[in-house]
């Protein structure tokens, strides 16, 4: 099913939604920006990624944008654009909170003297 945090967000649906946050999206503009983001390290396939949209939309996360006003202008009809909704933004900020506080405990046990001890 995909792994998942601690809080239950799927880490594909995590950089799904931290690809949305600073704009709309279609399809394929999402996996290029998880795929340079992540140095080509997180691949998001055709299939997996319309089926996390679908389900990211049903749990109110994303919307998709059908309005041509709402598209940006001369892009293609057929491109399914898509937009982070409130909820999406909350969890997003849950999500990035809960990772800096680990990466916070991490960094205070790699304290470089005790690193350099061992």
């Amino acid at each position: 099913m995909g792994r998942r945090s601690q809080h239950g967000v799927k880490l594909h649906w995590f950089h799904i939604l931290l690809a949305l946050a600073d704009q709309d999206r279609h399809g394929n503009g999402i996996v290029r920006e998880v795929l340079e983001r992540t140095g080509g390290q997180l691949k998001i396939w055709p299939v997996m990624l319309y089926r996390c949209l679908d389900q990211m939309m049903e749990q109110g996360l994303l919307s998709e944008l059908t309005e041509s006003d709402d598209r940006p202008p001369g892009e293609s009809e057929r491109r399914r654009y898509f937009r982070i909704t409130d909820k999406g933004l909350g969890l997003l900020a849950e999500e990035t909170e809960r990772l800096s506080g680990l990466v916070e405990v991490a960094r205070n046990k790699l304290i470089p003297d005790r690193i350099a001890t061992k």
